[in-house]
């Protein structure tokens, strides 16, 4: 058995995540009491601030930093991790490129950079359904505006993002293109497109301030769908403003010979995307306490 951890994105969160791990287990209770601002967030959400990006981004890496954890203390550990946007993150915070206070303030502030980048109601993003990259790459070649791809997440579901007016024209084109499903995206921004240039040059400048270490785990970075050799500081600063090769890097997990898919965090998209490439594989979730001891008992057998 050859086991990938993948990590959930920014939109999975949900109030009461990570809860019943606190109620069960007594590490997880002091990870979530070092940090009662997220803690808080993430059980109760009191002030309704979990779907706003500075404050789901830090809620969604503690979460998925427990549950791996967990698991890595039953003795379930992966040969190589990734996640989606937000989730890469995690998943280094897992492998031990930063101690867990680093990774909370790197991410913190990449929430805060992202909520701020750009002028609300001035971007959007959408979904595209069922149609492959080269339409979709078709079609993003607007007459006015900025429309680019922002995510390959699996066959037939590719997402756009830019300024309203590039959006707009190409989800008309992706329409007359035979798109299946055309959803716009409850986003408060362009995210993955060169909208964030300046943005990335400002993360930079927080990364810089950590000294990373090399992961523990394989990693299969967002920016190209494989691992890389480059300096991680560089790949994260490309990672905000470029497309996310989530299909790639599934596809590139399969050709390693990972049989056994394990996504962590709430939601249950990156398991979604894994069954469209390959049903054939291992696909397990683990979103709550419950899915944990089923995964237990799933690989006892």
């Amino acid at each position: 058995m050859k086991i990938a951890f993948l990590f959930a994105g920014q939109g999975a969160q949900y109030v009461g995540q990570g809860k019943d791990f606190y109620e069960n287990l007594d590490f997880a209770k002091e990870i979530y009491d070092k940090y009662p601002d997220i803690k808080e967030i993430c059980f109760l959400d009191s002030k309704n601030l979990i779907n706003q990006t500075a404050y789901a981004q830090p809620a969604m890496l503690l979460t998925g930093y427990v549950i791996a954890n967990a698991l890595k203390k039953e003795g379930i550990e992966p040969e190589y991790t990734c996640g989606l946007s937000l989730g890469e993150y995690t998943a280094l915070a897992f492998g031990g490129a930063w101690d867990l206070d680093s990774a909370l303030d790197i991410i913190k502030n990449r929430g805060r950079i992202m909520q701020n980048a750009l002028p609300l109601g001035t971007t959007k993003m959408a979904a595209i359904i069922g149609l492959d990259r080269e339409k979709v790459l078709e079609g993003i070649k607007v007459s006015d505006g900025i429309c680019e791809v922002a995510n390959y997440n699996c066959p037939g579901q590719i997402v756009i993002t830019g300024d309203n007016k590039g959006v707009d024209l190409a989800m008309e084109n992706m329409t007359k293109l035979g798109a299946l499903k055309v959803v716009p995206l409850n986003v408060s921004g362009a995210f993955h497109s060169s909208l964030l240039n300046d943005a990335a040059k400002e993360l930079r400048g927080v990364l810089d301030k950590y000294t990373p270490n090399t992961p523990k785990y394989k990693m299969i970075y967002n920016v190209s769908g494989k691992e890389e050799n480059r300096p991680l500081n560089d790949i994260l600063e490309d990672q905000i403003h470029s497309s996310v090769y989530f299909e790639d890097s599934i596809k590139y997990l399969m050709e390693q010979g990972v049989d056994t898919f394990i996504e962590i965090g709430p939601g249950k998209s990156l398991s979604g995307f894994v069954k469209r490439v390959n049903r054939k594989v291992g696909i397990y979730t683990v979103t709550d306490y419950e899915s944990y001891l089923a995964l237990l008992e799933a690989l006892k057998k």
